[in-house]
């Protein structure tokens, strides 16, 4: 990592993108180590090797430093997810779908820090309009490629009813979530892609035997009664 040393006259000025991206790699870890409790400016520029007062220089607040956090876990959430779509969800060289294999990294390093930080970075969503907003849009990017895997991955996917193929997507990716959140509390309830192929397989022959498939996650689905006052 590039640092700034003024002996060097002539040094190169590190790239503010990139000097960004690595302020908030740093500042990922941090919160997978010790929680938002943990992340400030000055530890992060300590993680990230810099000298005191650079991450405080590209981000003013703590608010704009935890946006830009969750901007890039998003971005690499996204960009992880994105390499299974365009894979089709299938590899050629393993009996498991890299979907699978990509929950199943997800769940150790160095992957299981992006994981534990998003959940941290949920928790301060609740507080934090901006970074609520920014989650909201990856999870509506996110669940848009899913849903598309979802297609790829099914045997005739693109011939089913689109309200059919939303409730795999979304029971699917609902299981994912609380799976990937297990995994951050050191519970590995499964072990391996094809473990996890086989549960999702199990969920979405559920639902397609159904007599409600198509409306289980849809205005459609029953909805608990009132008491009458």
């Amino acid at each position: 990592m590039d640092r700034y040393t003024a002996a060097i006259p002539n040094r190169r000025k590190p790239n503010p993108a990139q000097r960004r991206r690595e302020l908030c790699d740093a500042a990922i870890q941090l919160l997978a180590d010790d929680g938002a409790k943990g992340l400030s400016h000055l530890k992060v520029d300590a993680k990230a090797g810099v000298p005191d007062g650079t991450t405080s220089f590209y981000f003013r607040t703590r608010s704009a430093l935890l946006r830009a956090v969750a901007e890039r876990v998003a971005e690499l959430d996204l960009a992880s997810l994105q390499s299974v779509a365009d894979s089709a969800g299938l590899d050629a060289e393993s009996s498991a779908s890299t979907l699978a294999k990509l929950v199943i990294q997800s769940g150790e390093e160095p992957q299981l820090s992006r994981t534990k930080a998003r959940y941290e970075l949920t928790m301060q969503a609740t507080r934090d309009p901006a970074v609520a907003a920014t989650l909201q849009r990856a999870t509506d990017a996110f669940t848009k490629l899913h849903h598309d895997i979802v297609v790829q991955l099914l045997p005739q996917g693109a011939k089913l009813p689109p309200a059919v193929v939303d409730d795999l997507s979304n029971v699917t990716l609902t299981f994912i979530n609380g799976l990937l959140l297990r995994f951050a509390h050191g519970d590995r309830i499964i072990a391996s892609p094809e473990q996890l192929d086989g549960v999702l397989s199990a969920i979405a022959a559920g639902i397609l035997s159904s007599e409600r498939r198509g409306r289980l996650t849809h205005d459609g689905a029953p909805q608990p009664r009132r008491r009458r006052a």
